[in-house]
């Protein structure tokens, strides 16, 4: 599920995260330098600087990394070390509280299922798009899927969204006031048709008006419950326009009609 309104939130929690990352390894680096020239300047062995310096950075890798295999030391750098230790055990403990969480956050979760998703909303086209996911869209939807169509599903309300995306449908999730977006976002450009099936005229004609604005070709198919309503959808850009009633209607009276005729 792609999800306008959330990217810059996920965006900002990467960049926290990679901010506290270079400091928590900044840290790290630092310590490891302090106790490579601790270890180091209290050698008092006769050995020579760079194998003195060789040896202390070896002892601080293993400090850092807490492997454990340390040469001998004399008291002066047991001294050293203990005070070492414990600033890498608050070092550690302190990037380990700082990183914990940060990538497993709604928002970054959120992030990366976008990025999944705009992927594959590139490379998207010849497909169906719903919108939205209520009761007739649901089943257009799935009649739509049945018959093998591609199906994208636009939605504003969360828990509709939700389910669409756990019965497997690709989908856009945005809010009325970024709906424009959620348009664009659904690559009209490249769609074979679109499906209006909500219960709102208002919105229905804009989403019409929108759509045929972003592709003068779509197919765009939505329902209008009277005269006035259908002549300004087709104005708009539909090019079909359904009276859900009348076709209501026609059922009823043909099931009456049926059973007048298996009696007969």
């Amino acid at each position: 599920m792609y999800r306008i309104e959330e990217p810059r939130l996920g965006g900002l929690r990467i960049r926290e995260w990679r901010r506290r990352v270079h400091l928590a390894v900044g840290l790290l680096i630092l310590v490891l330098l302090g106790s490579t020239l601790g270890i180091g300047l209290l050698d008092h062995s006769d050995a020579p600087l760079s194998t003195k310096m060789f040896t202390a950075f070896w002892d601080a890798v293993n400090l850092v990394t807490t492997l454990g295999d340390f040469s001998d030391f004399n008291p002066d750098q047991k001294i050293f070390m203990l005070v070492a230790i414990l600033a890498t055990v608050v070092v550690a403990g302190y990037a380990l509280r700082q990183l914990t969480g940060m990538l497993s956050g709604d928002d970054v979760m959120v992030f990366w299922e976008n990025r999944a998703m705009e992927h594959k909303l590139e490379t998207l086209s010849n497909h169906v798009t719903v919108c939205p996911f209520g009761s007739v869209g649901q089943l257009v939807a799935a009649r739509l899927r049945e018959a093998g169509a591609t199906v994208l599903v636009l939605e504003t309300d969360v828990k509709r969204a939700e389910k669409a995306s756990g019965l497997g449908y690709m989908v856009i999730l945005g809010d009325q006031n970024s709906f424009d977006d959620v348009l664009e976002r659904a690559r009209l450009d490249t769609a074979s048709a679109l499906f209006v099936t909500g219960t709102d005229p208002n919105s229905n004609l804009e989403i019409t008006l929108v759509a045929h604005t972003l592709n003068s070709g779509l197919q765009i198919v939505v329902s209008g419950d009277n005269d006035l309503r259908r002549m300004l959808l087709q104005r708009a850009g539909a090019s079909t326009v359904i009276d859900q009633n009348d076709i209501v209607a026609h059922a009823m009276v043909g099931q009456i009609n049926e059973r007048r005729a298996q009696r007969t």
